[in-house]
């Protein structure tokens, strides 16, 4: 029976039960994405690893940075727990590190079974870490073959569905034995259709979700993401509580486009600095929808197109200094469409712009600033809907304060509340 030595791995456990991975939907085209050959492999790339038989990608579960972690097969959508480089161990030997965890890609408690299992594992160098790359007959494919067992990496019973785990089998050359080496930035992923953006005026129907997945801990963006449409939920329990993590956390400088937030969104979306968000939807507003921190007076947050329905209170929170721009964007159900932070501890100058705007009752409040402080809010092209008595506030002006709670001192167009009533349109 072969044991790994005690220094290297405590015990097989059991592993995450949580679901967070992306799903994007659809096969990779293989046939226009240039690839790699055992001569030819890159060690100063990332690489997303094709299996033949299916045309999904390796990927770590749940993009869990955990030791232990299962790897399966998943559609492409480039993550970082789909990257994978290869490190150099000698004499045509390597080892497979992924980008996301920086763990390497390990034969389970030294297996050589067929059908053992691959996870990640912090990198010890070890002979069941290392593989050798072996060409296919077609030269477009290789074979991952285990230093310690002399088995390939294969995907479990040819399956061809998302989630499949990976493991060892005998070398019998298999199409899903095989895998296609593509260098990231190479042979774009197959994406579903983007959802449009609207154009002034006109706003589209909330969309169909392309897949979904739970969500078990913050998913941090950098650069730019387009999600598919895949509803994304279940990182909260629901409701309004404080504290709750959020969905999404952005770097100061990305986007994040076609997405939806389902029930237990915790708090969001957060933004670190300048972000955008582009056709982002929430069908259940948890504690907020997206809140704008970072502290930088020049940075800007963008909503462009997407919806958020079912806010108890506030849809979007301002939080940090800068400019906070929502267009084409539909609101229904809301306490408050957007809120410039009435008592957080370090306060700021806030300017908010609201532009091409759908509200849909029942609401109370299109935007909330604190003019003491400086705050200033642009409102054009607002059309509120089933509100015949007029109850949704379009600006209500406030004593921001870095302590205890704001009051409110002034509601309608001001010089603080850029509007003209003329330019609000009821039906």
């Amino acid at each position: 029976m072969h044991r790994r030595p005690r220094t290297a791995r405590p015990p097989l456990r059991a592993v995450l039960t949580a679901a967070l991975v992306l799903a994007l939907g659809g096969t990779l085209a293989l046939t226009t994405a240039p690839a790699a050959s055992a001569a030819s492999v890159d060690t100063t790339a990332w690489y997303v690893l094709v299996n033949r038989q299916s045309g999904k990608v390796m990927d770590v579960r749940d993009t869990s940075t955990a030791d232990g972690a299962v790897i399966q097969q998943w559609p492409r959508n480039d993550g970082a727990w789909q990257q994978w480089q290869f490190v150099d161990s000698g004499s045509g030997w390597y080892r497979l590190k992924s980008r996301h965890s920086g763990k390497v890609l390990d034969l389970w408690e030294w297996s050589t079974a067929d059908g053992a299992g691959f996870r990640q594992y912090t990198d010890l160098g070890a002979t069941n870490q290392q593989f050798k790359l072996v060409d296919s007959a077609s030269g477009a494919y290789v074979r991952l073959v285990n230093r310690h067992s002399s088995k390939v990496v294969t995907v479990t019973d040819r399956s061809t569905a998302d989630g499949a785990t990976v493991t060892q089998l005998t070398d019998n050359n298999q199409y899903n034995q095989q895998w296609q080496l593509v260098k990231v930035g190479s042979g774009a992923p197959t994406q579903p259709t983007p959802q449009p953006t609207a154009a002034p005026g006109a706003f589209p129907a909330w969309p169909t979700a392309q897949g979904q997945q739970k969500v078990s801990a913050t998913i941090k963006i950098q650069g730019t993401r387009d999600m598919g449409m895949v509803r994304y939920y279940g990182i909260a329990p629901g409701g309004q509580d404080e504290g709750q993590p959020p969905m999404f956390e952005l770097a100061d400088g990305a986007v994040l486009k076609n997405v939806i937030l389902g029930t237990g969104a915790g708090d969001g979306i957060h933004c670190r600095g300048t972000c955008t968000l582009q056709n982002v939807w929430w069908e259940d507003v948890g504690e907020d929808a997206a809140t704008f921190k970072g502290t930088s007076a020049s940075q800007t947050m963008t909503v462009d197109g997407g919806g958020a329905r079912l806010a108890s209170d506030k849809v979007f929170q301002h939080n940090g200094p800068g400019t906070f721009v929502i267009k084409n964007f539909q609101v229904s159900d809301f306490g408050k469409l957007y809120r410039s932070c009435g008592n957080c501890s370090t306060q700021h100058a806030r300017t908010v712009q609201v532009q091409n705007v759908l509200v849909t009752a029942p609401g109370k409040a299109l935007v909330g600033i604190n003019p003491n402080l400086g705050d200033r809010a642009t409102i054009t092209g607002v059309t509120v809907v089933n509100d015949p008595s007029r109850k949704i506030a379009i600006c209500e002006e406030y004593r921001g304060v870095t302590s205890g709670e704001p009051t409110k001192v002034a509601t309608g167009p001001s010089a603080a509340c850029g509007y003209s009533p003329s330019g609000i349109t009821y039906r």
